[in-house]
């Protein structure tokens, strides 16, 4: 199923079954959006994502950062973090997301991708860290990338294309039933930031 229309309804659940999913659209204009943009390539501590895969260690073209209210440790692909504090761009990005979502998250995930050539593979954000069932706003600038939802037992999948402002937000039973992927793609040459605001315990 695909949802590509430029009309969004924040209220429709994306996912036919076992989670939720809302897309909010574009909640900044073209040009806070390339401001933010601009920005958070500047200022964010931007490192290569590694991840340990069968025993070897994988250095990733995608790049990395990890910023919370506290020095949170966060683990993942048997890799762990250690969240730095907020600059002030994110501190207001997060207030901003809390506000539009009626959400609270004290932690943010960023990543870059620097083209298209750059994504991410099938995963669900399961980490015992997180809140079980806590929601995850995804705030996305720069290139408008395709995204997709894909349920572990069914198999059916869900595609959403992200624009640059937008926010979308997975909750409930989301990652419980549902992987989620950033597709690769050879047609997009520009970078995306993509923030994950979510809630460690």
């Amino acid at each position: 199923m695909d949802f590509f229309s430029t009309e969004h309804d924040e209220n429709f659940n994306l996912l036919p079954k076992d989670g939720t999913v809302n897309y909010y659209g574009k909640i900044f204009s073209f040009q806070e959006a390339n401001w933010y943009l601009e920005k958070l390539l500047q200022t964010i501590e931007w490192k290569n994502d590694e991840a340990l895969i069968f025993g070897k260690r994988i250095i990733t073209k995608r790049k990395v950062a990890w910023y919370g209210d506290q020095d949170f440790e966060y683990t993942y692909s048997n890799t762990t973090k250690r969240a730095l504090p907020w600059t002030k761009e994110l501190f207001d990005l997060r207030t901003i997301s809390e506000n539009r979502t009626e959400e609270k998250y004290n932690s943010c995930l960023l990543n870059l991708y620097h083209n298209g050539d750059e994504g991410m593979a099938w995963h669900s954000d399961a980490e015992k860290d997180l809140k079980q069932n806590g929601a995850i706003a995804s705030l996305s600038f720069g290139a408008e990338r395709k995204f997709l939802f894909k349920h572990k037992q069914t198999k059916e999948t869900v595609s959403i294309l992200l624009e640059h402002g937008s926010i979308l937000v997975m909750k409930d039973t989301t990652q419980t039933n549902w992987l989620h992927r950033l597709p690769r793609t050879k047609l997009i040459s520009e970078p995306r930031v993509n923030l994950t605001f979510r809630t460690i315990v």
